[in-house]
């Protein structure tokens, strides 16, 4: 025999003796055999596939400590480290993977709105396009469930609470002055513009450990990380104009916009119920600098400015000639915020907001002034510990500097009222994901508060279930601490936070651009401001003695699919809610608080005029007022509440926009509640004056023109 053939007849039996089989069956964690996974050894080529029964099977040449992979489309990769001698019938049980699209999401109590949103209730384009929100973002979200008609205020009243306990974040960081104030019957408006945010979330109650001092609601905003190009872009309004551009260069970018209102053309055109000695001019500018040091940080630093003046009369039963109110504000707000993506699952994020707000006001022959300083400060952790476990914990620190100066006429004296708040606050929340269908979120927030050296516990927590492909039930409880308005605690110093207390239960079905969302819920209050006398005043006794509770029933349905070129949703919401603060005598359904609420909205697209139409229609239930005429405390009702509004933007080109809109374009006279004489006349009656918006309607007419690197984008977003 040749020599080479008998060294390779010698060496059959080595390699034969070296190979070695590893085998197994693959399963989820059911017991359901799962074909086409796929198995190898890591760093090798040998490997193969499950067949339909589960089972695989391969040799190797490979000795020694090896890593077994396996994987498979919607489950967790499965990884096992041993002697390779040892991977011989194994049984492995793949977990599904919790971070797919169609597994379940933690939602009670929130509604999303941007395009990166897994179940998107409102998007960007909405927020700006709700024919009665006139672009501002509170207005669109007033169109949700939960929220109760108020339009001669114009802030968010969430499921029977007051305005001041919806609080508003950017980028996680408190807003202490969100909007621009107003005198009586006159809506506010946002200070921000829409299309600075890229997302925002709306919560109803339940919200995370990781926002404070709100009792009610939270609306957090979430501006644009970075600007796709470098654009101009030009607005001509009825109301005034506006300019903003975006520049960027290399890791860079920067935008600004500016504008300027003055209602007085529009008044002479449209006159309303006030006698204005100054109509209404405002000036605001806004500024967005952003920076990526690397492809894991990003930067952000914003800053913003607005003035507003004005001078009226408006008519007031107990002032013969009407009643003087004279406001001028300044408002400063910066906020700074940092994010970085680090190793080993871990990201860390934090920033700070300064705001200065200084409102000087005329009440009849009275003045006063009113300064406040604001700040916050916030650094937040995260872990990533699997796809199954996270943890979220950081600390916060809130500062409030108040003063007022109040000078009186009557008596030609000058008073000054003044606190100093801060809040520290430490929160800790887990994400747990037991499987794709099964998660919950389990939190803990504490709170010291120095005005009343009081120390405030909050558990939180949320669970959610899928129940089929398109379908999930949730459930959230938690408890939330708030400090009493600055109106009360200029006054007094023995007043400590007051308390609410949530329960809630979901059903979600989304599929197809359409969504179903009908939540119930429960609210106890606790620890409420009450005081004696007709309003507060330093005379007045404070404690925290009222309480209260709303429960009731929101749906929600939106859907963009069955008629072309139609997006349209209805809410619905019933409260039932009484509460025993401030000074009345008895537990009463609050009189900025409906019943039954319904808003139905939608846009449609007409492709043959290149234009989108919108329509509005918002109702509700009267609210309660006292008659002084009959005995009782909110012993009456106002007639329901109806407004229809519509809104059309033609595209003239694809960057220049003609808008035009009409709220309550049928002139409805809707009656918030009933102001009573002082004094009875001679009959023993007490006279009455409505209390209704200054105008039933508004007129808006804009041009809206872009300029950009590509020639396509336009302002429709920002309508």
């Amino acid at each position: 025999m040749k020599p080479i053939l008998k060294l390779f007849i010698f060496f059959i039996p080595v390699f034969s003796f070296s190979q070695t089989t590893v085998s197994g069956k693959i399963t989820d964690t059911s017991g359901t055999p799962i074909e086409g996974a796929n198995v190898y050894l890591e760093g090798t080529y040998d490997g193969t596939s499950s067949d339909s029964f589960g089972n695989f099977s391969f040799t190797t040449s490979e000795t020694n400590m090896q890593t077994l992979i396996v994987s498979f489309v919607s489950f967790e990769t499965f990884t096992k480290i041993g002697n390779v001698s040892q991977m011989s019938n194994l049984t492995i049980k793949l977990r599904e993977d919790v971070n797919t699209l169609d597994a379940v999401v933690i939602n009670a109590g929130s509604f999303e709105a941007g395009d990166k949103a897994r179940a998107v209730a409102l998007k960007p384009l909405d927020v700006v396009t709700t024919a009665s929100a006139l672009g501002d973002v509170i207005g669109a979200f007033q169109t949700l469930p939960g929220t109760s008609a108020n339009d001669e205020d114009g802030r968010l009243f969430v499921r029977g609470g007051d305005a001041e306990e919806t609080q508003i974040f950017i980028d996680g960081i408190r807003v202490f002055a969100p909007f621009v104030p107003t005198a009586n019957n006159i809506p506010t408006r946002g200070r921000f513009s829409p299309f600075l945010f890229k997302g925002m979330t709306f919560s109803t109650g339940g919200y995370s450990a990781e926002f404070g001092q709100a009792l009610s609601g939270v609306l957090a905003l979430n501006t644009i990380d970075e600007p796709a190009q470098e654009k101009t872009d030009i607005q001509f309004m009825t109301v005034g104009l506006g300019v903003g551009n975006t520049q960027i260069w290399g890791k860079n970018s920067f935008s600004i916009n500016t504008s300027y209102i003055n209602l007085a053309p529009y008044q002479w055109a449209f006159p309303d119920r006030n006698q204005w000695n100054e109509p209404y001019e405002g000036a605001s500018g806004e500024m967005v600098y952003r920076h990526k040091p690397n492809e894991d940080g990003l930067l952000k630093l914003y800053g913003a400015f607005s003035y507003s003046n004005f001078d009226l009369i408006q008519e007031n039963i107990n002032f013969d000639d009407g009643f003087r109110f004279g406001l001028s504000n300044r408002n400063l707000y910066f906020n700074g915020s940092y994010k970085q993506r680090l190793g080993s699952g871990w990201k860390v994020s934090g920033g700070m907001s300064f705001t200065h707000d200084n409102s000087e006001i005329n009440l009849q022959d009275d003045f006063v002034n009113d300064t406040e300083n604001s700040a916050h400060f916030k650094v937040v952790a995260k872990k990533r510990f699997s796809s199954r476990f996270k943890l979220n914990f950081g600390t916060e620190y809130f500062i409030t500097k108040f003063n007022e100066d109040f000078d009186q006429s009557i008596s030609s004296s000058r008073f000054n009222y003044n606190f100093n708040n801060n809040i520290f606050g430490v929160f800790t929340e887990a994400d747990i994901f037991f499987s794709k269908k099964l998660a919950t979120k389990v939190g803990l927030r504490l709170e010291n508060n120095e005005f009343s050296n009081q120390l405030t516990i909050s558990p939180r927590t949320s669970i959610a279930y899928k129940s089929g492909n398109n379908t999930q039930f949730s459930l959230a409880y938690g408890q939330f601490y708030q400090n009493p308005k600055n109106e009360y605690l200029k006054f007094a110093d023995n007043l400590t936070s007051e308390k609410a207390t949530h329960y809630i239960a979901n059903y979600q079905y989304v599929k197809d651009r359409q969504i179903f969302r009908v939540e119930g819920y429960y609210k106890t209050y606790d620890n409420l401001v009450k005081f004696n006398g007709d309003f507060a005043s330093p005379f007045a006794n404070f404690s925290n003695a009222g309480n209260g509770f709303a429960k009731g029933v929101d749906v929600f349905w939106r859907d963009g699919k069955n008629i072309k070129n139609l997006d349209y949703w209805v809410s619905y919401s019933f409260l039932d809610t009484e509460r025993d603060y401030r000074n009345y005598p008895t537990k009463a359904r609050p009189n900025f608080a409906s019943q039954h609420n319904l808003s139905v909205v939608g846009k449609y697209w007409v492709n043959d005029w290149q234009t989108q139409v919108g329509f509005s229609y918002r109702f509700a239930t009267g609210r309660t007022y006292t008659n002084p005429n009959i005995p009782g405390f909110l012993n009456a009702e106002t007639k329901n509440y109806n407004s229809v509004s519509l809104n059309a933007a033609y595209l003239i080109s694809q960057q220049k926009i003609l808008y035009f809109s009409v709220n309550n374009v049928l002139g409805t006279e809707n009656v918030f509640g009933y102001d009573y004489s002082n004094q009875a006349n001679a009959n023993g009656v007490f006279e009455r004056q409505a209390r209704r918006p200054n105008a039933d309607q508004f007129f808006f007419i804009g041009f809206f023109w872009s300029i950009s690197d590509d020639n396509k984008s336009n302002q429709l977003d920002n309508l």
